[in-house]
């Protein structure tokens, strides 16, 4: 039997080895070139990296923490660790998911330090915002056993083609659209936010958060899904 009595690791030791997997995406990493200048020092390479990649990894952040101010801190600190941590990287995986790793073991670490309990008033209008809805809508699909379309949808969802561009783009929905997906599970939230926010492909995805492909699909399908549920009567109005 193995010797359970050692310490888990600290928040500092598992940031230090988030690049000990190795992946052939490596090979093919396409900011292989910014890494070169970023090793030699060169402070324009680094500013690049910073613009291009602080608004997504805030964005990334604000899943794991509760406020702006704490997810900016973490983006701060994040970069922090890269430029203390860059002579260490040994590019196993690409630079981009070490980055993103080193943020999302720096948002747990002050989640941990944080321990934040959302306000009533947030629980309870979640609570009564999914009142009526399961967490996933496994009623709008065929089950798993189905003879013929296992897992389809037992009705075509309805289409929004012909709803008026003021509404796609209304504050209203806007807001809707951030309350369901704020009320995901964490990793189906994480899953939804790389995918259809950032552009992640899914086997960036797998790479960073540690799933199995078929896991990674079965979160995207559930979040996609549910937040579809959510906006749903914002979106099929009937109209005369």
């Amino acid at each position: 039997m193995g010797d359970d009595s050692r310490p888990a690791p600290t928040v500092d030791e598992e940031r230090a080895a988030v690049d000990t997997a190795p992946t052939d995406a490596a090979d093919a990493d396409p900011d292989a070139r910014l890494l070169v200048r970023l090793r030699a020092g060169d402070e324009a390479a680094f500013s690049e990296l910073v613009d291009r990649w602080s608004a997504p990894m805030l964005r990334v952040a604000l899943i794991h923490t509760g406020t702006r101010a704490v997810a900016e801190e973490a983006v701060q600190d994040t970069w922090l660790a890269v430029l203390q941590g860059l002579d260490r990287f040994e590019g196993r995986s690409t630079l981009r998911t070490w980055v993103f790793r080193i943020l999302l073991y720096t948002c747990r670490g002050k989640a941990e330090r944080e321990r934040r309990v959302p306000p009533i008033s947030d629980v309870q209008r979640s609570a009564g915002e999914m009142t009526g809805r399961r967490a996933f809508a496994e009623d709008r699909f065929l089950p798993s056993d189905h003879p013929h379309w296992p897992g389809h949808w037992s009705q075509p969802p309805r289409s929004w083609m012909r709803t008026p561009d003021d509404a796609l783009l209304g504050s209203e929905l806007r807001q809707h659209l951030s309350q369901a997906v704020a009320a995901l599970p964490e990793r189906q939230r994480q899953v939804l936010v790389l995918r259809d926010v950032e552009g992640w492909t899914s086997e960036e995805v797998c790479r960073l958060l540690g799933v199995l492909p078929g896991n990674q699909r079965v979160l995207l399908h559930r979040a996609r899904s549910t937040v579809r549920a959510a906006l749903e009567p914002y979106l099929t109005v009937e109209r005369p």
